[in-house]
C-alpha cells in the first residue's frame, strides 16, 4: 500500500493506477472515496459520470502542487503543460490539509 506523505506527515492512503485502462476509469462508479488517488502521467481530469464532487491538484513530475481546483461532477479541467501528475481526493480534502501551490507531495510505500 503507498501512502500520500507532505512534511513527513501522513495525509492519506493512496491509490495509485497503473495500466492506462484503470487511469481512465479513476473513480467512475463509485458512490464515495475516502482515499487519494495519483494519476500518473496526467495533465488534466474530468468528472463527466461521476457522482461526487472532487479536489484536484495538478502536480509537476517531483509531485510540486501547481494548483488546486475543486471539481463538481460533469466538469473537466483545462490542461497544464507543465503539469505530470494529478492527486485527486474528496472535494474539501485539500483546504483542510492545508495543501496549495508550491507545496511538496510525496509516495511513501
Amino acid at each position: 500500500m503507498a501512502w500520500l506523505v507532505h512534511d513527513d506527515v501522513v495525509l492519506a492512503s493512496l491509490e495509485v493506477p497503473t495500466t492506462r485502462r484503470d487511469r481512465a476509469r479513476g473513480l467512475l462508479g463509485r458512490d464515495e472515496f475516502d482515499e487519494a488517488m495519483l494519476l500518473q502521467p496526467c495533465r488534466s481530469v474530468h468528472t463527466v459520470g461521476m457522482r461526487f464532487p472532487i479536489d484536484v491538484a495538478v502536480c509537476d513530475a517531483d509531485l510540486v502542487v501547481l494548483r488546486v481546483v475543486t471539481l463538481r461532477p460533469n466538469r473537466v479541467t483545462r490542461p497544464s503543460w507543465r503539469g505530470r501528475a494529478v492527486v485527486e481526493v474528496p472535494a474539501g480534502t485539500f483546504a483542510h490539509w492545508g495543501i496549495g501551490p508550491g507545496d511538496q507531495l510525496e509516495v511513501r510505500a
